[in-house]
């Protein structure tokens, strides 16, 4: 039997411990149905209803989802199959991708006018260290209320925002009253704010988690809170004692404005599924090239190639290699995923999706490449011929070069 109020004293000293995380000022910030708000932004005549962005084939899926379309039940990452099930009167638009980065760049060079600590997660979610910027622009509450402001002034859009000592408390928050939402956590009432909670709103805790969670009689992270963290390991390991530590509100992890990617790639979902080896090679070629070509833009160069393959019944796979130096090179990607694809049941399963990753930057070195030719071909070629490469494709379109099973037999 464990002591609770000795367990209950030491999570209160944790949380008073000055070496803590919880004098600092951080900001979640989360563009409100992001896609779906710029299409009604740039078409008001969209306005109340129910708008649906994402990949209009049969097999594409949601990107977003206006609030209107939300109590239909529609909902990002959903096939758009189910979306026009669930909301038929929808209005169903694609993805304009340009539009959107044009926005999220105007909108996050606003945040960097508030504090240089700025790490975006996506095209529309950021963390704002804003612990220096106190004294010149007020409180923390005081700045995310003047940048949602200055968000709907400039662009029209709505951004919700958290306020907490810590990343982990913040993202929780901006959740909590979207859209056009302000949740501030005061550093003596993380306990408080968080006990409530269903526990599914702390990282880690999936489906399965859940379930076992549930057999020691927890719902709400205040059931959590008053289980000691060594029950905890023992039952689910090192996630355990890290389950704990977030149940009262810790967390250290600092905001990286400089944050690289961990990893890099594109998938596609097909409009009727593949059966025939050589279609998929050629699907796979050019998600490589696609993968490479946005690698070299952002500076990334990984060593472990992953290729993922989903079959008709819904069933997944994923097979990886990993190199002993980073690459950037769309060939040496293309490559590898036909070796990865060869340990698939492609020919013999019809396929339904196919994507291609790279992860694991390389750090020793800036874009190292392995070369398929000759060691007498020096590596800085290759690296020459893909910038240039790049060039022509940036000035000229997507198409201006492709490799030759790319070209369809009825373009000139």
């Amino acid at each position: 039997m464990y002591d609770q109020q000795a367990w209950r004293s030491r999570r209160v000293m944790a949380l008073l411990n000055p070496a803590d995380q919880t004098k600092r000022s951080i900001i979640h910030l989360d563009l409100d149905a992001f896609y779906a708000s710029v299409e009604v932004l740039d078409d008001p005549v969209l306005k109340n209803k129910a708008v649906i962005v994402g990949g209009l084939g049969g097999r594409g899926v949601v990107s977003a989802a206006s609030y209107e379309a939300r109590k239909y039940g529609v909902h990002s990452a959903q096939p758009i199959a189910a979306a026009r099930r669930l909301c038929p009167g929808g209005v169903f638009l694609p993805v304009r991708m340009a539009r959107y980065q044009e926005l999220s760049r105007e909108i996050f060079h606003l945040y960097r006018t508030f504090t240089p600590l700025v790490e975006p997660l996506s095209i529309d979610e950021a963390f704002l260290d804003v612990t220096g910027s106190l004294r010149i622009f007020g409180t923390a509450e005081d700045i995310a209320r003047q940048i949602k402001a200055r968000v709907r002034a400039e662009t029209g859009l709505t951004v919700s925002a958290g306020v907490a000592p810590n990343k982990f408390l913040a993202k929780i928050a901006s959740d909590l009253e979207k859209p056009d939402g302000l949740t501030v956590v005061a550093a003596g009432r993380i306990e408080a704010f968080l006990a409530p909670l269903p526990i599914a709103r702390l990282w880690g805790v999936g489906p399965a988690t859940r379930k076992e969670l549930s057999l020691l009689g927890v719902v709400t992270i205040g059931d959590l809170q008053r289980l000691p963290p060594d029950l905890l390991e023992k039952r689910f390991g090192a996630s355990g004692r890290k389950l704990a530590a977030l149940s009262m509100g810790l967390d250290d992890r600092e905001v990286e404005p400089l944050r690289a990617p961990k990893s890099i790639g594109h998938e596609e979902t097909f409009g009727e599924d593949l059966l025939d080896p050589d279609a998929v090679k050629r699907h796979l070629l050019d998600l490589a090239h696609k993968t490479a070509r946005r690698m070299r833009r952002e500076g990334f160069a990984g060593r472990t190639v992953t290729l993922k393959v989903k079959y008709r019944d819904f069933t997944s796979v994923t097979r990886s290699k990993t190199l002993d130096e980073g690459t950037d090179d769309g060939r040496l990607i293309y490559h590898l995923g036909s070796e990865l694809l060869q340990k698939t049941a492609v020919g013999r399963k019809p396929i339904r999706l196919i994507g291609i990753s790279v992860s694991q930057p390389d750090r020793r070195t800036e874009n190292t490449q392995l070369i398929l030719f000759p060691q007498s071909v020096c590596k800085e070629r290759t690296k020459n011929m893909n910038r240039a490469l790049d060039v022509i494709l940036q000035r000229y379109g997507p198409k201006a070069l492709r490799p030759a099973s790319l070209v369809e037999e009825n373009e000139d």
